[in-house]
C-alpha cells in the first residue's frame, strides 16, 4: 500500500500552492478587465475599502480562521472585527449607500496574519497561519468562483439544455415536479429553502468548527476535515461547466429566459421530446453553472462530514440532524426553484463522492480500496455527462430503463463509499499543527 506523502512533501506542494493563488488572482483580474466585469482583486479590494460583495463569507471566513487563536485572542480579534465593520457600516448609511458588513472581518484577518508572522512563535503562530489561510482560501475561492461564471458565459455562448431536459425525463422531470410542490406550500417554506440554499457556507463554517473545536491548545488538526472537500469540490467542479454548460429550467424553459427560452414551460408543463435537440444559443447574462449541481456536491459533503465525531463515534444528534436537513432542503431548492434538472443533481452527488474518497483518510494511503472509488467515481461522472449528451433521445423514449440506470450508478458508488469509509471502526488520525 501506497504511503502518504511525507511532512516535506506537503510543505512544498502547501508552497506551490501559494505560490499558484496570487498568479491566478492577477490572470482572472487581467481576463476580467479585458471582457468589463469585476475582477478577483477588485472584488478584494472592495472588502477591505469599499462595499463587500458579500456580507457572510467574509464572517465566514474570519471565523474559520478563529480557531487557530487563544480564547483571550479570540476575544481580541472579535471585538475589533465588530468594531471596525460598525463604523464602516454606519458610514456607508450616512453617505446614502446600501448597508453592508464585511470588512472588520476582512481586515482583522489580514492582520492576524501578519501579527502571527512577525511575532508569534512555535504552535500558535502555525496554528494561526494554518487557520487564516483556511480563512483566506475560503473567501478568495468565492472571488474566484465568481469570475469563472463570467468565464463560462463567454466562453460556451450555447447551452446543452435540450439535451438534459430530455435526458431528465428518465427521471420524471423531478424539477417540474418540486416546482409545483414548492408553490403549493407557499411563501414561508419558499423563504426558509432559500436561506438554506444562499447561505450553504455557513452550515459549512458550522460543521468545520466543530471538526475543528480541538486544535487549540494542543495544536491537533484532524487529517481531513470539510474545508479541505469545499475547496476541492470548488476546483474541480466548475470545470464541468465549460464542458456541459447548462443554465437550468426555469430559464431555458421559463420566464427567466430574457425571450431566449424554448417556451414558458416550467414548471406547469412538461416539454414534449423532441427528437433533434441541438444546442441553445442563449444570453450573455446567465451563467452555464447547473452541471453538476455543485450545490447538491457541497450539500452532500456537508452532510458526510455530520455523521461521525473525529474518534469514530457518532455525531452529536443535533449536528445529524442538521446535516440531514440542510442536505434535504437544499435538494428540494435546486429543484422546485428551477435552477436543476435532476441529472445535475446525481452527478453533483457522484462528485462529491468521488472527490471525498480521495481524501478522506489520508492516513491509509492509496491503496486498492481508495483507487476503485475514485477510478469509478471518475468513469460513472464520465458515462452520465456522455448519456446526458449523446443518448438524450433514447434515455427519454426508455425513461424507466433509463431512469433505473442512472440511479443504480450513483447507488452503486454511494454503497461502495459507505462500505469503504462508514461500514468499519476506524478512528482517523490526528497530527500536530508543525506536521503540515
Amino acid at each position: 500500500m501506497r504511503q502518504p506523502p511525507s511532512p516535506r512533501t506537503r510543505i512544498r506542494v502547501v508552497a506551490l500552492a501559494v505560490a499558484a493563488v496570487p498568479v491566478l488572482l492577477v490572470a482572472l483580474q487581467f481576463a476580467a478587465a479585458r471582457q468589463g466585469f469585476q475582477g478577483p482583486l477588485e472584488s478584494l479590494w472592495h472588502d477591505y475599502v469599499g462595499t463587500p460583495k458579500s456580507m457572510s463569507v467574509p464572517w465566514a471566513g474570519f471565523v474559520l480562521a478563529l480557531v487557530g487563536l487563544s480564547p483571550r485572542r479570540r476575544v481580541i480579534a472579535l471585538a475589533a472585527a465588530v468594531a471596525i465593520d460598525l463604523v464602516c457600516a454606519l458610514a456607508r448609511v450616512l453617505s446614502g449607500e446600501a448597508f453592508a458588513v464585511g470588512n472588520g472581518a476582512v481586515i482583522v484577518l489580514t492582520a492576524i496574519a501578519v501579527v502571527a508572522w512577525l511575532r508569534w512563535t512555535g504552535v500558535a503562530r502555525v496554528n494561526a497561519l494554518r487557520a487564516v489561510a483556511l480563512g483566506a482560501l475560503l473567501i478568495l475561492a468565492t472571488k474566484v468562483g465568481d469570475v469563472w461564471l463570467h468565464v463560462t458565459v463567454v466562453a460556451r455562448p450555447e447551452v446543452f439544455d435540450e439535451y438534459v431536459m430530455l435526458a431528465d425525463h428518465a427521471l420524471g422531470d423531478p424539477s417540474w415536479l418540486m416546482g409545483r410542490v414548492v408553490e403549493a406550500l407557499g411563501p414561508v417554506v419558499y423563504a426558509v429553502l432559500h436561506w438554506v440554499y444562499i447561505e450553504l457556507p455557513v452550515a459549512a463554517i458550522v460543521v468545520a468548527l466543530w471538526q475543528l473545536r480541538r486544535v487549540v491548545p494542543a495544536g491537533l488538526w484532524p487529517s481531513h476535515y470539510l474545508v479541505r472537500t469545499f475547496l476541492v469540490l470548488g476546483l474541480l467542479g466548475p470545470v464541468v461547466y465549460l464542458l456541459f454548460p447548462v443554465v437550468g429550467p426555469m430559464f431555458a424553459f421559463g420566464v427567466d429566459g430574457h425571450g431566449l427560452q424554448l417556451g414558458n414551460y416550467w414548471p406547469t408543463v412538461v416539454p414534449p421530446i423532441d427528437p433533434d435537440p441541438t444546442p441553445l444559443p442563449f444570453d450573455s447574462a446567465t451563467p452555464r453553472n447547473c452541471m453538476p449541481s455543485m450545490h447538491t456536491a457541497w450539500a452532500l459533503a456537508v452532510f458526510l462530514h455530520t455523521r461521525r465525531d473525529l474518534d469514530g463515534s457518532p455525531a452529536p444528534a443535533w449536528l445529524r440532524w442538521g446535516g440531514a436537513f440542510w442536505l434535504v432542503a437544499t435538494l428540494v431548492a435546486t429543484l422546485g426553484f428551477g435552477y436543476h434538472y435532476g441529472v445535475d443533481l446525481v452527478a453533483g452527488a457522484v462528485l462529491c463522492l468521488t472527490v471525498e474518497s480521495a481524501l478522506r483518510e489520508p492516513e491509509r494511503g492509496w491503496g486498492w480500496f481508495r483507487v476503485r472509488l475514485v477510478a469509478g467515481g471518475a468513469l460513472t461522472l464520465a458515462a452520465l455527462l456522455l448519456s446526458y449528451r449523446y443518448l438524450s433521445v433514447p434515455m427519454a423514449e426508455y425513461s424507466a430503463l433509463s431512469g433505473t440506470l442512472v440511479l443504480a450508478s450513483l447507488a452503486g458508488l454511494a454503497a461502495a463509499f459507505h462500505a469503504t469509509w462508514f461500514a468499519r471502526d476506524h478512528t482517523p488520525a490526528l497530527e500536530p499543527a508543525a506536521a503540515r
